[in-house]
């Protein structure tokens, strides 16, 4: 189960990555989601409940109108009925079911009749956040809902700094915690550790168990095709070495910082006069040869220009705004690239991204924050940086920069070890299996 049933974001990667390692392991996977134009096809799609779009450019009538089901959804519920009366399944698995969905689907009467076991996995904090992300609307990391008491949301606009959504989204929390839904929940997965401390820590003890994020085979395939192990070779040849950032060019994933930092370290514009930080004896600026690639769009992308602009020409030669890319494409430029930066500024859980790098031999440089830490081995996979600090990343880039060909060719192998380790699709699809099958036999269901 999951709202959208097309490759939206990570969760939908999971989901689809999931029902397939399932399917090849001999079990059968029905769909439940919502309907939408980018839909992939399905069987199971007679019973999506209709299209609902809370951001979306819709009337304002509309809006009021589909927002009064964005709590408990009577449509979702009776949908999952019918379906569950066909499927007949021993396991529901949700993903991110909230506001399309809703959580009015575990109140379906053949769940209870059948007792059949519910798990979730968590791809964000909304079990503990009203805005999902555990940062405030002042752009702080943020605590203060732990205590369940979720006003805190209203109080602090955390929702897309506007009191009416924050409203909204705390009258869902509330409306949850009220009715018991969670309850309802027989196992909460979470990806990451630290994600699975902050779910215990807001009430979820003993009923989270942390499972690291995969990778499908075919993910990992094309890791091992596009991973370059000739990096130094190319420089050589006249090929510049680059740091790459590659999502959503947004606030929260830190890119302005990363941009700063980069700056910072080449030597070039107004930044070039910061205060450089104790790890800069490395090297005091970056290698003329150095780029930055980013890919991806997103809300600051006209700031990122502004600073390049105003740093001066040789900055605009060396950061390259790249838009958009997926697929194999995408995958050469991680693959090429020196180190992969994740720059994120709130509690990331375990970003595909991460993964997606180290499985093309790809160092990272990353945040100490969330569950980054987890994929970033200090000298091993990677290097890592206090979230925010420019003048920490700025000399994480330079010492990055600084390392030779024998210490890299050893980081490249840790990354294939990390993920050959610790990410394999079959072995992650088996382990939740035993989870499931123990749910099954437990007192719960009278087995």
């Amino acid at each position: 189960m999951n709202k959208y049933f097309y490759r939206k974001g990570g969760a939908e990667t999971y989901f689809f990555a999931l029902a397939e390692g399932l399917r090849a392991l001999g079990h059968d996977v029905a769909f439940f989601s919502m309907q939408h134009p980018n839909n992939e096809p399905s069987y199971w799609s007679k019973y999506f409940v209709s299209e609902k779009d809370y951001v979306g450019d819709i009337s304002a009538f509309k809006k009021v109108q589909e927002a009064s089901t964005l709590i408990y959804s009577f449509e979702a519920k009776r949908k999952f009925e019918a379906l569950l009366e066909e499927f007949k399944p021993d396991v529901i698995h949700m993903n991110n079911v909230h506001r399309q969905l809703t959580l009015s689907i575990l109140d379906a009467p053949y769940l209870r009749k059948h007792h059949v076991p519910v798990v979730y996995t968590a791809h964000d904090y909304i079990l503990v956040c009203p805005t999902y992300t555990m940062v405030n609307g002042h752009g702080e990391v943020c605590d203060a809902c732990l205590d369940k008491h979720f006003m805190h949301a209203v109080k602090n606009v955390c929702v897309k700094g506007s009191r009416t959504k924050s409203a909204l989204a705390t009258m869902e929390a509330e409306f949850l915690k009220f009715h018991h839904a969670y309850n309802k929940i027989d196992l909460i997965v979470a990806p990451s550790r630290f994600m699975k401390s902050k779910l215990d820590e807001g009430g979820f003890a003993g009923k989270t168990v942390a499972m690291q994020n995969f990778l499908t085979d075919s993910q990992m395939a094309m890791g091992a095709r596009v991973a370059n192990t000739h990096k130094f070779e190319d420089a050589q040849a006249g090929a510049r070495p680059y740091f790459l950032f590659f999502g959503r060019l947004s606030k929260e994933k830190g890119i302005l910082t990363l941009v700063k930092a980069f700056l910072q370290a080449a030597g070039l514009g107004k930044s070039a006069g910061s205060e450089t930080g104790a790890g800069a004896g490395h090297n005091e600026v970056l290698p003329d040869t150095w780029d930055l690639r980013i890919v991806g769009d997103g809300p600051e992308r006209e700031a990122i220009e502004q600073l390049i602009a105003s740093a001066g020409p040789q900055a605009e030669s060396r950061i390259h705004l790249l838009g958009y890319k997926s697929g194999e494409d995408l995958q050469r430029e991680v693959g090429n690239a020196r180190f992969s930066v994740l720059s994120s500024e709130w509690r990331e859980n375990m970003p595909y991204s991460g993964l997606e790098s180290l499985a093309a031999q790809t160092p990272i440089i990353g945040a100490s924050i969330g569950g980054i830490p987890e994929l970033v081995e200090e000298d091993k996979t990677g290097f890592t940086f206090e979230s925010g600090n420019i003048t920490d990343l700025k000399d994480s880039l330079l010492k990055a920069a600084a390392v030779d060909e024998d210490i890299y060719g050893t980081m490249q192998r840790r990354c294939i070890e990390y993920v050959t380790l610790r990410c394999g699709q079959q072995a992650y699809a088996e382990q939740l299996v035993d989870r499931y099958a123990k749910l099954l036999n437990s007192g719960k269901n009278g087995n």
